[in-house]
């Protein structure tokens, strides 16, 4: 409500700005004084403004604030009670809980006792189905078993004695009593149990009625003994017991009864005793007949209980009852006092293994609850908080006319803020010129400098040079990147590129420091990344590029290993992953989990097949790359991870001093990956490395690349010899990329049996350095036994690291070695050096897609090439870069007179134009040489003009390439707009001149024609 009052009171500022206008009209005429009145007073805002003052002024605003005041209190107060209710009803269900863990806690403990217990009359069961049953004759009499239950009562703890009653059919009766020498008794029908009481009266004993089952008891403990020869059947209770044990195989219980001797409340256990084992699906019948005998024990329950809760120190916080709840409308009292507790009551389960007795423990508190101190403390301390906070409202309603003078104030200084914005963008596209124009010269000159003889001194000066300009230019594009991504004018191109020449390219930009350090460099594509891509392979290169320069910055020790896959590839198969938290990995040093990089990132979250296009790429032509970037270096610190990706922050103070940089490179990364609809994660670990994970969105190209897969190397086989299985693929997949099949063994020990084995001709064979160095004494014996058996022998390739030495091996073993290959692999390196060991060509090819300098002169030779530059400078670089291959340059320095140079007819085959120039932009003089072109095509084609008056050119289109140092105005798309065919940023190498050169010269012939 308070923001609503302020909202209400800042367009106050309408009295004010309409005094400001009434003075501004005394510089206008009356009737245009009129029209302003009007539009004023029709003015939307205005209206509102004034019916804002009007209704919630300050003559109104005490009325409405008292009122609000009132509802704030009295709300307050209906919230704290509620507060009390809730925290209350918290306490008593934590209260309801503890009662429960307490009950069921001694639950458990009582069904576990008393299966103990059970256990052991299992256990005598089985002795007298062994002992009696099975021997002939019996190895049991009553003065055994009763001593032997005497010497055993303390595993049965529980039970005041126990009995065993046999199965005698009717047919057996008088050979059974003749044996036993007693006849079998028949049990007082009128008492639930009488023989198993110790007092009880027998003395009303009768013989059993002639029936076709006894079950008279033969053994028994010494208390009970007085119930030998009972038959059991002729018991209510006994016989229920005896038919349910022996049908089902488990023990029974009997309803709770009490002892006459202890006064105590007790049940009786039931086994059935089997002439041999049943299986546990037995059918009753297969029961019925397997039964032999029937075991018996009593137990006390009450002294049970007791023994339980006494084990317990907390015994006396609650009252416990046991119920026999198998009668659910009048439950049995089993154990516990009838004294009623205070507050709740919780009921816990016992399963004491009967499937038809059921039993149940109630449990309560003997105290009553303690007063919600909390809860009262907490809702007054809330209600006596609310008021202070209406306190500070009123202060500060109090206080509006101060708030609307400070809001005309921001309002002013928020103008100026719009303002400086506007001027940042132009003093960053200022300054790029400003600072880019001379850093071309800089660059482009010591370029010059370069092919020029130099002594080794001179050379270095010149290249620290070149390195100091080009960390220059690399800082003033991170922060000029930064600006544009702010100001949302960063937009991507979309162009066909093959990523794994990318990659190389990034690998030889990073061999120079990764060999300082003695790391291990390499890359893996997966093969079901296609070979060209459409998208921005710039941007692209630029955040794997800052991704393995901080992994270079930090490691000192390990490797980098860059990888790409699939989306659908992670989500399928964790087989890539396995080397995580293993010594399995490039260089065997531990690494980070990179499954953890991306666990969070929402397309992974997605099933596959799934809705969004941008997962699934078999039915689009959309290509969902993962990119990840793993070393081994310090980790990032746990308290630091947080704001990894915060622009122009550092880890810690210490970090830009030791080893550099803006801190902007990885909030740079992570807005293009959002630009190219991906994510970007890592995971990092101190002192065992980190990953950085991002995914980005492609095109499928309808073009393949053939680029190193020459007909030199089609049909050779390869074997690579590596211990480490992730370095070993990295090796086969740069031989794949060659058109090579390769094997890999990991065993040095099996590569004779591999060469050996006859099936297909192995032509080089490509072994670690690590490897060669573990066993070298294995290689000259391999070769002399291919000597002995009179097979090929293939070449020997050693693969190794710049920094590791072979000097130290010895020379038996190195001089079967045809040639050293240098890591990191790429694909133009490795072909270079397969030539060379297999004879197979002169060891010169095209440098990652480059074409030869030979080619390239042949191309620029005699080409007419004009450059318009205001720069003298650039003039100079530019001229003296084309020069240097035999093209003729001409130089102009106005776009006027690029204009008259490139009036049809002329002699030029290209034409490259800066964009920011005084009298007349780039833009401007491209829009005219457009127009004069396209008015002399229309004069040719209408026959207005013959065609031998312009030079039998049919149709006249010079190529024109954008230079600029602009790199916030001059886009792509603007020089496309203006006509142009191609751009070109400041300062340029030379190397990117030529590309350009090289595209647009492939066409120029057939458009001037």
């Amino acid at each position: 409500m308070v923001c609503w009052w302020a909202i209400s009171d800042i367009p106050m500022n309408w009295f004010i700005d309409a005094q400001i206008m009434e003075q501004r009209t005394g510089y206008l005429s009356d009737k245009s004084s009129l029209w302003l009145e009007m539009s004023k007073k029709f003015s939307v805002r205005d209206w509102r403004n004034h019916l804002c003052n009007h209704y919630f002024g300050s003559k109104v605003r005490g009325t409405w604030w008292r009122k609000l005041l009132f509802l704030w209190v009295a709300g307050w107060l209906l919230g704290s009670l509620w507060i009390f209710w809730f925290m209350n009803s918290q306490a008593v269900e934590k209260r309801r809980e503890t009662l429960a863990s307490m009950c069921d806690e001694r639950a458990r403990m009582l069904q576990d006792q008393f299966n103990v217990s059970m256990n052991h009359l299992q256990a005598l069961a089985i002795l007298i189905s062994t002992f009696h049953h099975a021997k002939e004759p019996s190895a049991i009499d009553q003065i055994t078993f009763s001593r032997y239950a005497e010497r055993t009562a303390f595993e049965r703890p529980l039970t005041s004695g126990v009995a065993y009653a046999v199965k005698v059919l009717h047919s057996e009766r008088e050979q059974f009593e003749k044996q036993q020498g007693w006849r079998i008794k028949r049990m007082d029908s009128t008492e639930q149990s009488p023989a198993w009481e110790e007092d009880a009266d027998l003395g009303n004993e009768e013989t059993s009625h002639v029936q076709g089952e006894y079950a008279p008891v033969i053994f028994a403990q010494d208390t009970y003994k007085h119930v030998i020869s009972f038959d059991m059947l002729t018991g209510k209770e006994d016989r229920e017991n005896i038919l349910r044990a022996r049908d089902s195989g488990k023990g029974v219980l009997t309803a709770p009864f009490r002892l006459l001797k202890s006064k105590r409340l007790g049940v009786i256990l039931t086994y059935a005793v089997y002439k041999s084992e049943l299986p546990s699906n037995a059918t009753p019948a297969e029961r019925i007949q397997a039964a032999i005998g029937y075991l018996g024990g009593i137990f006390d329950v009450e002294a049970l209980v007791d023994k339980l809760l006494h084990q317990l120190s907390c015994k006396h916080s609650i009252i416990v009852n046991v119920y026999d709840t198998t009668n659910p409308d009048e439950p049995i009292s089993m154990y516990g006092s009838n004294m009623a507790g205070t507050g709740i009551c919780h009921v816990s389960t016992l399963n004491f293994g009967d499937p038809v007795r059921k039993h149940e423990m109630h449990c309560r508190f003997k105290q009553k609850p303690p007063l919600p101190w909390l809860a009262i403390t907490t809702s007054i301390g809330t209600l006596v908080i609310a008021l202070l906070v209406g306190y500070i409202f009123h202060a500060t309603v109090s206080r509006i006319a101060k708030v609307e003078d400070d809001y005309r104030q921001m309002m002013e200084l928020k103008k100026r803020a719009e303002a400086a914005d506007v001027a940042k963008s132009q003093f960053l596209a200022t300054v790029s010129h400003e600072i880019r124009t001379p850093m071309n010269g800089v660059l482009g000159m010591l370029q010059m400098l370069m092919d020029t003889d130099l002594d080794i001194t001179q050379e270095d000066y010149v290249r620290t040079a070149q390195a100091s300009g080009k960390a220059l230019v690399s800082l003033i594009n991170e922060v000029l990147d930064q600006a544009k991504i702010e100001s949302g004018k960063l937009e991507l191109e979309a162009v066909p590129f093959d990523l794994r020449a990318v990659l190389d390219d990034i690998l030889s930009l990073f061999y120079g420091k990764a060999q300082e350090k003695g790391l291990e460099l390499a890359v893996y594509v997966s093969d079901q990344v296609p070979e060209i891509l459409v998208g921005d392979h710039g941007r692209i290169r630029q955040i794997i590029t800052n991704l393995i320069g901080n992994s270079i910055k930090f490691t000192e020790r390990g490797h980098i290993y860059l990888t790409v896959h699939l989306i659908k590839e992670v989500m399928t198969s964790l087989d890539m992953e396995t080397e995580a938290h293993s010594t399995n990995t490039l260089s065997g040093f531990l690494v980070a989990d990179r499954r953890r990089s991306w666990e969070r990132f929402e397309i992974c979250k997605l099933e596959l097949p799934g809705p969004d296009p941008y997962l699934s790429s078999t039915t689009s032509d959309l290509i969902n790359l993962i990119i990840s970037v793993e070393d081994t270096g310090v980790g990032i610190p746990l308290e630091a991870q947080s704001r990894v990706f915060t622009p122009f922050m550092q880890v810690g103070p210490s970090i830009s001093r030791i080893h550099g940089g803006t801190g902007i490179g990885l909030s740079i990364s992570k807005c293009l990956v959002g630009l190219m609809k991906g994510e970007i994660g890592f995971v990092s670990e101190p002192q065992i490395g980190s990953t950085f994970t991002f995914t980005v969105v492609l095109s499928r190209a309808c073009i393949t690349s053939n680029e190193y897969k020459s007909s030199e190397f089609h049909g050779m086989n390869a074997l690579v010899v590596d211990h480490r299985p992730a370095r070993a693929k990295v090796t086969k997949y740069h031989l794949q990329r060659l058109g090579i099949n390769s094997i890999v063994e990991i065993d040095p020990n099996q590569v004779l049996a591999r060469l050996t084995s006859g099936g297909l001709t192995t032509n080089m064979v490509l072994i670690e350095k690590e490897t060669w160095s573990k066993g070298p004494s294995i290689w000259p014996s391999i070769i002399s036994r291919l000597k002995d058996d009179q097979l090929d022998i293939p070449k020997v390739l050693l693969l190794a690291n710049p920094s590791s030495s072979v000097k130290n091996n010895s020379s038996n073993s190195m001089e079967y070695i045809s040639t050293i290959i240098t890591k990191p692999l790429r694909a133009s390196m490795l072909q270079v050096s397969l030539r060379r060991a297999m004879g197979c060509g002169d060891g010169e090819p095209s440098r990652n897609g480059r074409p030869p300098q030979l080619s390239l002169h042949s191309l620029l030779h005699e080409k007419q090439i004009l450059v318009v530059d205001d720069n003298i400078v650039n003039l100079r670089v530019a001229a003296g870069a084309l020069k240097k291959y035999g093209a003729e340059v001409t130089c102009a320095d106005s776009g006027k007179k690029a204009i008259s140079m490139l009036k049809p007819p002329h002699r030029f085959d290209a034409c490259f134009m800066d964009i920011q120039m005084p009298e007349m932009d780039g833009f401007e003089a491209t829009k005219r040489i457009r127009k004069m072109e396209a008015d002399t095509n229309h004069l040719i084609k209408h026959g207005e003009v013959s065609v031998e008056t312009f030079g039998n050119v049919l149709h006249w289109h010079v190529p024109i390439l954008a230079m600029t140092a602009d790199v916030i105005q001059a886009t792509h798309e603007q020089c496309l707009r203006c006509g142009m065919d191609g751009y070109v940023s400041k300062p340029f190498e030379g190397e990117q001149l030529y590309r350009e050169v090289t595209r647009f010269f492939k066409t120029v012939t057939k458009k001037n024609q």
